[in-house]
């Protein structure tokens, strides 16, 4: 099922793209690291606040990649595909609010929808061989850092 390679720049930049998530977890659990980036960098960085508005944007942003892949489907298909690709950034925009406690519950719902969404595009062949390795792995990682949070 899942038998190709992931790219190593694909896995690399995927990896990296989840350390905003565990910075936050980091500045939560270490209070030396979020006085640090407090003086350096001020409060949007510490704590739930830099998982919750990165997660925010990276929802947003898996939006376009599931656009990206909706391309590449024959007419009929595409249009259910550029439907449902705008449904992360729609469900970021009205969900994710209210506190951090509900605002990371909002978006740890939102990363397992994506993945749905990600299994679909995959399974359709839309999205590479590889897709679903990847995205299994990092969106583990995103819920494991976001669960703090809720906790």
């Amino acid at each position: 099922m899942f038998t190709s390679r992931v790219p190593t720049s694909a896995l690399v930049l995927g990896l990296a793209g989840i350390l905003p998530f565990a910075w936050g977890v980091v500045t939560m659990w270490v209070p030396q690291a979020a006085s640090l980036t407090m003086q350096w960098v001020g409060p949007r960085f510490i704590g739930p606040y830099v998982g919750l508005s990165y997660g925010t944007v990276i929802l947003a942003f898996m939006s376009g990649v599931l656009w990206g892949f909706s391309t590449r489907a024959e007419e009929g298909v595409a249009t259910s595909g550029y439907a449902l690709s705008v449904l992360p950034a729609l469900w970021a925009f009205f969900m994710v609010g209210g506190g951090p406690v509900s605002a990371a519950m909002a978006l740890m719902a939102g990363f397992v929808g994506l993945l749905a969404l990600d299994w679909m595009f995959w399974n359709q062949g839309l999205a590479p061989e590889w897709w679903m390795k990847l995205r299994i792995l990092l969106t583990t990682g995103v819920i494991l850092c976001l669960l703090p949070i809720v906790l």
